[in-house]
């Protein structure tokens, strides 16, 4: 076959390319690692990415740098020394046969939000989200929004990209997060990075890794994250495992789920804010709601969690997505600022269930977190509790505050033996303490719920 001598040479130039690519592989990084990317203070910092076996690759920040070699698969990795939050924008270069450059790097505290429809909701569709829209322009604050995608094995990169937070930027972007980002900078007052990994009716399962097994949501979502330092977690999820009747169940889930992440984050400390699950009139079968929030004031007893209550927070009790977001956001920062990062004297969480004690007729419940007392949110009689006697039959009840603890008792019920509080799927409950931090449903039959302190 005769071919034509220009296109002959334009053939061979296209093939000597081609057999020269792989002599010169480019130096390649995931996408977290990007520029406009907030970096965690205080802690090693990792980078890591691809290039040709072999190669030599050096990362340079400031004064800070080290070098490396890509491994016999092309795979490299360094450490660069802990930093400081700083508010300058900083240039990160990654030099090998090419250079990539970093430019508008921040150093500040990272959170990853996750879970399912709640937290995926969108700004744009909360309660004012036009005024917070139009106010949303954050320079310091930076936002990484994970695609859905779910894989067999853990993935090595997402496709997303590190935004500033603007009001262009942000309608789309978790509602939670945003809000729990924004109380965290305005009480911190350094760089926040928020990464959004969500996936609306989502059970636990696929996000958890446990037992050498990992499901395909932690596979595609987090698996590629999990070398970026970051400080915690905030998690909204646990409708769809009502649905699938899962009940007191879902603790160990919530422990192999938060367990397995400090593990893949190697950081035993890794902090993780719930929020528990709002009171909806849908489709859950009788009684499996309050059993689940059972589960998940259990999941308090394990160290560094905390949970966020939102019995008060529902608009419309038909809506499984309550739009009231900002005091959610907010509850979960309390948490973070108290915990994480010490702020002494903040009350953080609303009454929890510690113990009763039975006065004659009356049964004393009394409650952590109600140290300057308890109170009714509305002036209105302290409603939703029920008492018990040794046949199990639950009558409305009497409920009075009495300090750090309430006097329950009914007419109906001689000799108290179980109380219970707010343990139904539509429930709204009055009680909160001196700080306005609603009580969380609770029952005192082998209650197995922990206080968070």
């Amino acid at each position: 076959m005769n071919i034509p001598r220009p296109f002959y040479a334009a053939i061979c130039s296209a093939i000597l390319l081609l057999s020269a690519a792989p002599c010169h592989g480019d130096v390649k990084l995931p996408s977290v690692l990007n520029s406009h990317m907030v970096l965690q203070r205080d802690a090693p910092l990792n980078f890591w990415g691809w290039a040709e076996a072999g190669e030599k690759i050096t990362v340079t920040m400031g004064n800070a740098s080290v070098s490396t070699k890509a491994d016999t698969d092309g795979n490299w990795s360094v450490t660069l020394p802990a930093q400081k939050a700083d508010k300058q924008p900083r240039t990160i270069t990654i030099a090998g046969n090419n250079t990539v450059e970093l430019t508008d790097v921040l150093i500040g505290e990272v959170w990853v939000g996750s879970g399912q429809s709640n937290m995926e909701w969108a700004l744009s569709n909360t309660q004012n989200s036009k005024t917070a829209i139009a106010a949303a322009n954050h320079p310091t604050i930076r936002l990484f929004h994970v695609p859905k995608v779910q894989t067999k094995t853990p993935s090595a990169d997402v496709k997303a990209e590190w935004k500033t937070c603007t009001s262009e930027n942000i309608p789309r972007f978790s509602a939670v997060l945003y809000y729990f980002g924004i109380q965290l900078q305005k009480e911190l007052d350094v760089p926040i990075g928020l990464i959004n990994s969500s996936w609306g009716g989502s059970p636990i399962e696929p996000w958890t890794i446990a037992n050498e097994s990992s499901g395909g949501m932690y596979n595609g979502m987090i698996a590629p994250i999990v070398q970026y330092p970051v400080q915690g977690v905030i998690w909204y999820q646990g409708e769809t495992n009502v649905l699938r009747k899962n009940g007191l169940a879902y603790e160990g889930k919530m422990k192999d789920l938060i367990e397995g992440w400090r593990k893949a984050f190697n950081n035993p400390d890794l902090a993780f804010y719930f929020v528990q699950i709002a009171p909806w009139s849908g489709r859950y079968e009788e009684g499996e709601l309050p059993k689940l929030w059972e589960a998940q004031v259990a999941t308090l007893k394990l160290p560094g969690t905390g949970m966020a209550v939102t019995t008060d927070l529902v608009d419309n009790i038909a809506d499984i997505h309550p739009r009231n977001k900002l005091d959610v956001g907010k509850r979960l920062a309390l948490w973070a600022l108290a915990k994480t990062y010490q702020k002494h004297g903040l009350a953080y969480s609303g009454p929890l269930y510690e113990s009763m004690a039975i006065e004659g007729n009356v049964a004393r419940v009394a409650f952590a977190h109600a140290a300057n007392g308890l109170k009714s949110r509305d002036g209105k009689p302290l409603n939703e509790f029920q008492v018990a006697g040794e046949d199990g039959i639950f009558f409305d009840a009497k409920a009075t505050a009495d300090g750090k603890t309430v006097v329950v008792s009914s007419d109906e019920v001689e000799a108290p033996r179980t109380v219970r509080f707010g343990w139904h799927k539509v429930a709204n409950p009055n009680l909160v303490n001196s700080e306005g931090l609603p009580a969380s449903p609770f029952q005192t039959d082998n209650w197995r719920g922990g206080t968070g302190n």
